[in-house]
């Protein structure tokens, strides 16, 4: 069990179907807000040409890609239909209307950053 989460926000401060971005050193991080009040956390670089996903559109639990249409679903990551990739997801929780990530998670993306710039 992750004990560690790290307040990133308020649910107020993303609009219905909508999405910030914050910096977390080793990548950026969108945070996507659904019609039905979910928050999802991913990686904001798509897979395909690294197009900014929180400039996107979300919708039905995707957010579409502004540059060439990829669609990602928010809770897996992973490209929809015939297109392939994924991005990196992140545990969100939500404590009195703040936004937490999980801190194991942001530890373990970082790691693997800090692996693939050294190879």
């Amino acid at each position: 069990m992750d004990k560690h989460w790290i307040g990133v926000g308020r649910i107020a401060d993303i609009p219905p179907l909508g999405a910030r971005r914050i910096e977390a050193g080793f990548a950026t991080i969108g945070l996507f807000r659904t019609a039905r009040d979910e928050i999802f956390a991913i990686e904001d670089r798509c897979p395909h040409k690294g197009g900014p996903l929180t400039q996107g559109i979300v919708h039905d639990g995707c957010v579409t890609c502004p540059l060439h249409n990829m669609v990602i679903g928010l809770e897996s990551g992973e490209a929809q239909g015939a297109d392939e990739g994924r991005v990196t997801t992140f545990r969100v929780r939500m404590v009195d209307g703040e936004i937490q990530l999980s801190g194991e998670d942001l530890a373990r993306a970082a790691n693997r950053a800090c692996a693939a710039e050294a190879a």
